[in-house]
């Protein structure tokens, strides 16, 4: 079961592709967002299709991917979550999860261009396993628990300028973030219990098609479920929140590439989560 939006930005219906068919999620709701996957979301998709009681989208190939959740109320990220990561960023494995935010309107459709504003020489890509909250998680008694107030997993895009990051970031990092259209997402949000051991994960990038990153979630330091759990005991999650949970090696803050520029395109890509490609243009300002 693949959860989808279909559409132009703003106007994305919501699908879901089951054994290859696409079927409007619109009886149900009108859009993927947090208050959806709190009332039963993914359950209730699951219980329609069963019953055979969704409408089909006949045209589906012929419409955009939009990010498969509306845009999230938060963006939580896990730096250094992959020690050859922390390694070629220079510093040592962190002890403790690493937490800095992206600004919600970065998130943007599997296909979508990202803009590399005025002023940015150091643009680089990072694939990242996303988690996407079903339910609201505050002070959570176990990493255990958290597994049941995960809605499914996704495919993600960290992009970042490292300038901005690192020499313009005053101590914090989410400068270097926030840029509109620095999250991609999707193409599909996959529900947690059909996604596979969220720590057995393939996820690699190319750009213009050269390897770049190629690793699995079993080399995180921390794992999906520590992740949400540690979060839960300093801010309350909420459902349709996004995770990010870290990059492995392969960056090109590594000084092994170049950063991105004007033109170049980006491929990422999770095992049994889909993969997505974007282009890199220069933005309006």
């Amino acid at each position: 079961m693949r959860i989808m939006r279909l559409g132009e930005p703003g106007h994305e219906l919501p699908a879901v592709e089951v054994d290859g068919v696409v079927y409007d999620l619109r009886p149900l709701t009108a859009d993927i967002d947090g208050g959806f996957l709190a009332d039963r979301g993914v359950e209730r998709i699951r219980e329609a299709v069963q019953r055979s009681g969704l409408p089909t989208v006949e045209d589906a190939g012929s419409l955009r991917l939009g990010a498969p959740i509306a845009r999230p109320s938060a963006v939580l990220c896990i730096g250094q979550n992959y020690a050859a990561h922390a390694a070629e960023s220079g510093a040592a494995p962190p002890e403790v999860p690493i937490l800095f935010f992206k600004h919600p309107n970065t998130v943007v459709g599997p296909y979508d261009d990202v803009e590399i504003p005025s002023g940015a020489e150091q643009v680089d890509w990072e694939v990242e396993l996303g988690v996407v909250i079903a339910r609201k998680a505050w002070r959570l008694d176990s990493a255990e628990e958290a597994l049941d107030h995960i809605a499914g997993l996704v495919v993600s895009n960290d992009v970042s300028e490292r300038d901005f990051q690192l020499a313009q970031s005053g101590g914090q990092w989410s400068k270097g973030k926030c840029c509109p259209t620095f999250n991609p997402l999707g193409p599909w949000l996959v529900p947690l219990q059909e996604a596979g051991d969220p720590q057995a994960l393939r996820l690699w990038s190319t750009v213009n098609s050269e390897g770049r990153q190629d690793s699995s979630t079993s080399d995180m330091i921390f794992s999906v479920a520590q992740i949400v759990h540690h979060l839960s005991q300093f801010l309350a999650l909420e459902a349709g929140d996004l995770i990010n949970t870290g990059t492995p090696e392969g960056v090109a803050l590594s000084g092994r590439y170049p950063y991105l520029q004007p033109g170049d395109e980006m491929t990422l890509g999770i095992d049994g989560l889909g993969k997505q490609t974007q282009r890199l243009v220069r933005g309006p300002r």
